[in-house]
């Protein structure tokens, strides 16, 4: 009998398919990213300089924005804005994202009396709209993006923690948590190096959609001047500077509306590619 050697047959490789919506997202925040952090590269004008002789200027070859009722170039202040906004979307969402997850993880794993508590505080806080909340909160402590953060972190957190800990509910019933607990690990250690990975995608998905609504609320409190104050260029400023204008200078509201929406697309977009991605790698 004859033994023919036979080559080992080579595992297939599963290749990871990347959304459309993460690349195309990607894009757009990489580009905002990048016009956030070297603004003056792209603006043609200083964004507070003041020309008397430009005032409510149509788009044109020298200002393809128009200019404002000051003479000031509406895309060199749109693109100074990025660099504010894209602050506000990182500073208001990322202490209630650390914060409301580290808080999250715990109150899951340690459940019972705890986890009841919690779930009063969380529905004494969203029984309240969350815009009547933060603007409240800023009125108290006073218009300024500092006081703004401050006011978005006070209520932003329980979101994450609410859904970290639910997540963490279900992953400490499985079966590699149980082993944890018998080979004697620490709580500390079961939570944050082994349950914590595994329940924190449905709050990173929502921290990519959170910092779009932190763009929306930073504009919104702007243009009721409870956000950035003038002469800093914010998007919701600048509407707010065109609001009186809008049948004679149209320009000066639209274009920074227009960059919200891209800019606030951008991170939508990222929020489901990834988690279409998470889900795929399942």
């Amino acid at each position: 009998m004859t033994l023919v050697a036979t080559a080992p047959v080579a595992k297939r490789r599963t290749l990871i398919r990347i959304p459309f919506t993460l690349v195309f997202g990607g894009t757009i925040i990489a580009l905002s990213t990048v016009v956030a952090f070297f603004p003056s590269l792209f603006a043609p004008y200083d964004p507070v300089a003041m020309d008397y002789n430009a005032l409510l200027q149509a788009p044109t070859i020298a200002h393809p924005f128009g200019t404002d009722s000051f003479g000031r170039d509406v895309l060199s202040r749109v693109i100074h804005a990025y660099t504010v906004d894209m602050q506000i979307a990182v500073f208001a969402t990322l202490f209630p994202f650390v914060f409301g997850t580290f808080i999250g993880a715990l109150v899951g794993y340690a459940g019972g009396w705890v986890n009841a508590l919690f779930g009063r505080v969380v529905d004494a806080i969203i029984t309240f709209p969350f815009l009547v909340l933060v603007i409240a909160i800023v009125a108290v402590l006073g218009p300024g993006l500092i006081n703004m953060y401050v006011a978005v972190s006070v209520v932003g957190w329980v979101f994450y923690a609410r859904l970290v800990a639910t997540e963490v509910q279900v992953q400490k019933r499985l079966d590699y948590a149980d082993s944890g607990r018998a080979m004697g690990y620490r709580p500390l250690r079961i939570i944050f190096l082994h349950l914590l990975p595994n329940a924190i995608t449905p709050a990173l998905v929502y921290w990519m959609t959170d910092m779009a609504l932190a763009i929306l609320l930073g504009s919104s409190l702007g243009y009721l001047g409870l956000g950035a104050q003038p002469p800093i260029a914010e998007w919701g400023v600048q509407i707010a500077d065109g609001k009186n204008f809008m049948n004679t200078a149209w320009w000066i509201s639209v274009f920074p509306g227009v960059a919200i929406v891209v800019t606030g697309l951008g991170f939508s977009l990222v929020g489901d590619g990834l988690a279409e991605l998470l889900r795929t790698k399942k």
